[in-house]
């Protein structure tokens, strides 16, 4: 029980000093929605490395990356390869968003896609999806946290309060400081996890295999198939492949990454950052150490779930005394808590300007707005709750369909930017049935062609019918024009 309570004491503290930092970085500039959104647009590089580094890594870098590791092997590198292809489109989007988010005062995706094809209902429909798709993104964060705190406290803080303590601390300093906060609660929250992650990921292999050498030695003589393609569990190349590339590229779609190109003080910052991104990937190479080596250690008696591999690693197998332990569970609880600041943040920006600011609050005051997405940061937030408790573990499920869903918009996003000529009758029909192609291919057949991720299928049918369309408006057209 001394040990549960030390734990706990450590991971309140914890806590304590994040909502300081975050409250404490409320803007004094104008109380107006684009400071609160985009922090006035003058965010510098050092603070975007950490916010966009906080996009990707949520409590799956600490949970579901090692899971994968230990439950597959060698397919869990996928991970590593996408995040290495992460910087191409920041590099190519990112200012170019920034500098027409500037011109025209968009603040959303939807403002973006709206005006472009001159359509309000098209702008909504981006923000339904986006809301949909980020509800789920961040009920897996309250999930991941309560998990943490009732593993490592030995249950002393159950799974509902756990949950329950992280989110209300996000959600005060998310309502108080908007941008501001999540910015710098952001940094300290990134530099906790590098620290974590790579002690965690030298000491463990060391203490239960004498390094990490030592351990990928032992793992080749005695179980040789982690190490190699498909892995343990069969994940083929053509898999292997489309994932990389739909997580890549459908990332950038996600609202809460896209809508902080719009916060960059300038398109040199986010290059500049493009070009150091991919040194926070680095972040996810001890994580998956720890994963690896849990293969050999629980060879006999395999988890029920994969993602408790670094807790039980942690816990039960390294005996590491009771204040690195807490020192883990507030490391694992940043990775889980920036990324909620961002998706409550950016969820309720989404439903106050996207969806109620175009129908029912369409003359409403700026100051209404900043009010009204403040009011929306709670309740995502609670709804998120609500659902973590109701059943976690599916909505994990509903998440990876989000992900299939939310990359069938980056034709749509891309000829806004680089394709003037794209009319929204042919992005709607591409869209459509993208995703129901996905759907199709994540729900109902038992396995895609080929192997190839669903979400991948689903954007192949999306830009093919999208050019088909396109190919035939723009016939009757020139045909009406000759006429």
């Amino acid at each position: 029980m001394t040990d549960s309570i030390l734990v706990t004491g450590i991971t309140l503290a914890y806590l304590a000093v994040v909502l300081w930092v975050g409250v404490r970085a409320k803007s004094k500039g104008p109380s107006n929605l684009e400071n609160y959104v985009a922090s006035g647009r003058h965010v510098g590089v050092l603070i975007l490395f950490f916010i966009l580094g906080a996009e990707i890594f949520s409590a799956f870098s600490f949970l579901g990356a090692p899971g994968w590791a230990y439950s597959k092997g060698a397919p869990s590198f996928y991970i590593l390869a996408y995040l290495g292809l992460v910087p191409i489109t920041i590099w190519a989007l990112g200012p170019k968003v920034a500098r027409i988010g500037r011109e025209r005062g968009y603040l959303t995706q939807g403002d973006l896609i709206a005006d472009h094809y001159r359509s309000r209902p098209l702008g909504i429909l981006a923000g339904v999806i986006g809301v949909l798709a980020m509800v789920p993104y961040l009920t897996v964060q309250i999930a991941g946290a309560g998990l943490l705190f009732q593993a490592a406290t030995n249950s002393l803080v159950p799974f509902w309060l756990g949950a329950l303590l992280a989110f209300v601390v996000v959600a005060i300093y998310v309502f108080t400081s908007g941008l501001n906060g999540i910015g710098w609660t952001n940094l300290v929250q990134g530099v906790m996890m590098i620290v974590v992650a790579w002690g965690l990921g030298l000491a463990i292999p060391s203490h239960v295999y004498g390094g990490v050498q030592p351990m990928f030695e032992q793992i080749a003589a005695k179980a040789p198939e982690y190490l190699t393609m498909p892995g343990a569990n069969g994940m083929g190349w053509g898999g292997f492949s489309t994932a990389i590339l739909v997580s890549a590229f459908g990332g950038a779609m996600w609202p809460h990454l896209f809508m902080k190109f719009y916060s960059a003080d300038s398109g040199r910052s986010l290059r500049k950052v493009s070009v150091f991104y991919p040194l926070y990937a680095y972040l996810l190479v001890p994580l998956l150490f720890i994963g690896f080596a849990g293969i050999l250690t629980f060879a006999e008696e395999p988890l029920a779930s994969p993602d408790r591999v670094l807790l039980e690693m942690v816990i039960n197998v390294s005996d590491f005394p009771a204040w690195l332990i807490g020192l883990m569970l507030s490391g694992a609880l940043a990775a889980a808590m920036s990324t909620g600041a961002n998706l409550a943040h950016t969820t309720a920006v989404v439903l106050a300007r996207d969806v109620l600011g175009q129908t029912v609050m369409r003359n409403a005051s700026d100051a209404t707005s900043v009010k009204t997405t403040k009011l929306c940061v709670l309740l995502v937030s609670l709804i998120a709750y609500v659902c973590a408790l109701a059943n976690p573990t599916s909505l994990v499920t509903l998440l990876l369909g989000a992900y299939g869903m939310i990359v069938q918009l980056m034709p749509m996003v891309l000829g806004a930017l680089f394709f003037p000529t794209m009319t929204r009758r042919a992005t709607y029909l591409g869209a459509i049935a993208g995703s129901l192609v996905f759907l199709l291919f994540q729900f109902v057949l038992p396995t895609p062609p080929f192997g190839w991720h669903a979400g991948f299928w689903g954007l192949l049918i999306n830009v093919a019918v999208l050019l088909l369309c396109q190919s035939i408006f723009d016939r009757h057209s020139s045909q009406a024009k000759a006429a």
